[in-house]
């Protein structure tokens, strides 16, 4: 049975592990004090927010989210981490996250949910144009800090 539930302090060993699978999917690598700052900011709700999905009672996926002004309309929601533990794609485990992260969003009051992926992230891409629209945006950053 599939569970999506807050990210609970038991919960760290397993969103290491997939946190840094996330980041090394997009080729980002980052010093182990901001994987403890970023789980910090998790568990206090500190701005971001997190889900983790559960099956058989094991963490396989993670989600992070937060919520920021916009111009145009009140909070909007950013979904800004997806990942799923290789085995267990295309189980639901994905759909359940966003299904999820959403719910938050209406309970938030926020009017729009959104996030992006790389052009290249078919397996993602392949769900993400089953539950959201592809409204064709394109994506510049400007480097700050040296991340990847």
């Amino acid at each position: 049975m599939l569970t999506v539930l807050p990210l609970q302090a038991v919960d760290r060993a397993r969103w290491d592990v997939l946190a840094r699978g996330y980041k090394t999917f997009y080729e980002t690598v980052l010093p182990a004090a901001q994987y403890d700052e970023t789980w910090e900011r998790l568990l206090r709700g500190d701005g971001v927010y997190g889900f983790g999905a559960h099956l058989a009672g094991n963490l396989v996926g993670i989600t992070h989210y937060l919520y920021h002004p916009s111009a145009w309309s009140g909070d909007v929601c950013y979904l800004q981490d997806l990942f799923v533990d290789e085995t267990v794609r295309g189980q639901g485990v994905g759909r359940a996250l966003i299904e999820r992260v959403a719910q938050a969003a209406r309970e938030h009051g926020a009017p729009r949910l959104y996030w992006l992926t790389h052009q290249n992230n078919a397996t993602a891409r392949t769900l993400y144009d089953k539950v959201g629209q592809n409204k064709g945006y394109i994506r510049y950053d400007y480097p700050i800090v040296d991340w990847k």
